[in-house]
């Protein structure tokens, strides 16, 4: 089965104002890769000119308590993959393996296919991580303190 990605699609890597697609393993997904990315991970990327996908993932396998749910781990590998920071949770895979479910900016997210999302988690056995709602904005963090001479 081959999954279409839409022309909605992005391409190439976003900057800290752009976005990216939000993925989800698809049904026909190989074995290594789904090892690699792993259940429950939060898969941010972007299409490339070969038609392939540069995907970056978070599975929070070091159990982060800031990282419990699945949108906290959406906006890190984002994070990652804006800023173009050095992971090994990233790899570039064929279009197959996963299919578009949402977009992810700095602002927050938009699932389109919340329940293609659901599904995964469902599996995954990580459902009560899952987002509320098909919109999700991102607090803005707060700025920096000013450090007062006494």
């Amino acid at each position: 089965m081959t999954v279409l990605m839409g022309q909605d699609l992005p391409l190439e890597r976003p900057d800290s104002t752009g976005r990216a697609a939000l993925f989800v393993p698809t049904a026909a997904i190989k074995g290594d890769v789904l090892e690699t990315v792993r259940m429950g991970a939060a898969i941010v990327g972007y299409g490339n000119h070969d038609r392939t996908l540069t995907i970056y993932y978070e599975s929070n396998r070091f159990n982060e308590p800031n990282l419990v749910k699945w949108e906290q781990k959406a906006r890190k590998a984002f994070e990652r993959l804006a800023e173009n920071l050095p992971t090994v949770s990233k790899m570039v895979s064929k279009p197959e393996n996963f299919e578009q479910v949402g977009y992810i900016s700095s602002k927050g997210i938009l699932i389109r296919r919340m329940e293609k999302l659901r599904n995964w988690l469902e599996k995954s056995e990580a459902l009560d991580g899952a987002p509320e709602s098909e919109n999700v904005v991102f607090t803005p963090p707060p700025p920096p303190k000013k450090i007062v001479e006494t």
